[in-house]
């Protein structure tokens, strides 16, 4: 077993005021711990893997395919191979969530939409 605290993870800025952290990776999926800062903006982009995710704390707009979604703590959320989305932090406290991506996805390339 494997065992990793979000206490123990360092977090890498992928995008100006938005930050991913790895917690476990396996063969088939892994976990990471994201935090997106007040008037953040992850980009919008598209990837092959599937991304199930939930928000611990703070909101969110997710961009969608052109359509904004409301995420708030205790809304879980999953984004099906290729979709396009994003999402802006437009509160005044940060996001913090996890995200769960299959097949693992390690260093994500923000400049494929």
């Amino acid at each position: 077993m494997d065992r990793v605290s979000t206490g123990d993870t360092t977090f890498d800025e992928v995008a100006e005021g938005v930050y991913l952290a790895d917690l476990a990776t396996g063969r088939r999926a892994c976990v990471k711990y994201w935090r997106i800062e007040s008037g953040a903006t992850l980009p919008v982009h598209r990837h092959d893997n599937e991304q199930i995710g939930y928000v611990l704390d703070g909101t969110l707009v997710a961009l969608v395919e052109g359509e904004e979604v409301t995420l708030s703590p205790g809304d879980c959320y999953r984004f099906p191979s290729g979709e396009r989305h994003g999402a802006e932090n437009r509160s005044d406290e940060p996001a913090i969530g996890i995200g769960v991506l299959a097949p693992p996805r390690e260093q994500p390339d923000w400049r494929e939409t």
